[in-house]
């Protein structure tokens, strides 16, 4: 189940790594953060490989609804009263200028790139869209609260960010990729000091950054402890209405709309990876029942790595890994927090001050609330039976139904029917 962006669009292919090489900065992943991460440091004038164990863009940027905003949930609010008024100043910050970097590039490049304001609304109590506007006020940013919305249900309203944008997001890969230095289908086994060891060759680096959505290296980091990965599907609509905006509940599980042409996207059916949840079958009954003479085009679905406290992790791997960097934990926002990766992370290899690293290292503080629930997961999951474990760390495959895969809920790993890896953090297939 390809989703819409396959349709139009020719990604440049690459060659398979033959032999050594040396190089100054490893980057490992070829999804939206990789590339804009090489492209970044290539005009900069700093050598660079990027090593894909695919195609380039053809995982979890492939499959986004491609909203470019710096409203992320009813987020503000939360991040003034857990980390104050600075904290969440500079988080704003650092996403309004990965924003305009995409606007500037978007100038030049043919992706369907389209100014949209942006809706968070919800079902339920309307005191949390004014907390989010105090909020956004104390911070230095003007909201609007948006009573009547043109969703086919009732709401409480909406935050609303005006002049966001949203574009095609493979069409703008395509472009930026063009001439930088991939291998595809090289697939990083192992990492010995700075050394990456594939099947095919080796690559030597100064810098390494790890851009694989789910770090894939367990012996440094916790990540195993700090993230979970979440599902979300989306059906392409023809002959539905055109939303004048992008609209997104608060709620994980909640519903989100766009238009692409004479498309309407309807995402929602979220569930945590390897638990049950509403998926494709959610969708098609809301959409007969909202939408009767909408026809479905295509379906796709997404996973998006989850933070303990809804920021990215962006920085020095951990601590004690001074040349190891990592890009993970978007929280269903990969397309600005790619964006802003690819700059903090540049500046980062160059040894330049960036004025944003504290808010999203990897090494803040990981005593929050879904910590404890993320442990509880995998040690409930270790002790369940199943007739698959995950190779990652041992945890039991569940059957996804849906799209017919074995999906771990500890980690986010999945794998088709016969076994064959289809998201890390799991390195290799399952054993017969």
């Amino acid at each position: 189940m390809r989703s819409l962006w396959h349709r139009d669009v020719c990604l440049p292919s690459f060659p398979q790594l033959q032999g050594h090489q040396k190089t100054d900065v490893l980057i490992i992943g070829g999804g939206m953060a990789g590339i804009l991460t090489a492209r970044i440091l290539r005009q900069n004038g700093v050598e660079c490989i990027l090593l894909e164990k695919e195609r380039i863009c053809h995982g979890t940027t492939a499959n986004t609804t491609a909203k470019i905003t710096f409203q992320h949930g009813l987020l503000y609010d939360k991040l003034l009263k857990q980390s104050g008024r600075e904290y969440a100043q500079k988080y704003l910050h650092a996403n309004r200028l990965a924003f305009d970097k995409y606007a500037e590039l978007c100038e030049k490049i043919d992706c369907d790139y389209e100014i949209r304001d942006n809706y968070v609304y919800t079902v339920g109590n309307a005191a949390k869209l004014e907390q989010e506007l105090a909020a956004l006020d104390k911070i230095g940013y003007h909201a609007e609260f948006c009573e009547k919305l043109p969703l086919p249900f009732q709401t409480a309203g909406a935050v609303k960010f005006p002049q966001q944008a949203q574009f095609h997001p493979l069409k703008f890969a395509a472009a930026i990729a063009k001439g930088l230095p991939v291998y595809e289908r090289t697939t990083v086994r192992e990492l010995r000091g700075n050394t990456a060891v594939t099947d095919c060759g080796e690559i030597s680096a100064s810098h390494v950054i790890v851009t694989t959505h789910f770090p894939f290296l367990n012996k440094h980091g916790s990540y195993f402890l700090k993230l979970y990965q979440h599902r979300s599907y989306v059906l392409a609509l023809d002959n539905a209405p055109d939303m004048d905006g992008m609209y997104v509940d608060d709620s994980k599980t909640g519903l989100s709309f766009r238009n692409y042409r004479n498309y309407l996207l309807l995402g929602g059916g979220g569930h945590r990876t390897g638990k049950h949840g509403g998926n494709w079958t959610e969708l098609r009954h809301l959409a007969k029942q909202y939408y009767p003479t909408a026809e479905e085009s295509c379906c796709w679905a997404a996973q998006d790595c989850m933070s303990l406290d809804d920021v990215p992790y962006i920085g020095q791997y951990s601590g004690s890994t001074v040349h190891l960097y990592t890009a993970t934990g978007f929280n269903k926002w990969g397309m600005t927090g790619s964006m802003l990766s690819a700059m903090l992370l540049s500046d980062m290899v160059q040894g330049r001050r960036n004025d944003f690293a504290d808010v999203f290292s990897p090494s803040r503080s990981i005593l929050k609330p879904q910590l404890f629930l993320n442990g509880f997961e995998a040690v409930m999951n270790l002790l369940s039976l199943s007739p698959k474990r995950c190779p990652h760390l041992g945890c039991a495959l569940k059957w996804n139904c849906a799209e017919h895969s074995w999906d771990c809920p500890c980690h986010g790993s999945r794998f088709d029917e016969q076994g064959r890896v289809l998201e890390n953090p799991a390195n290799g297939d399952l054993k017969r």
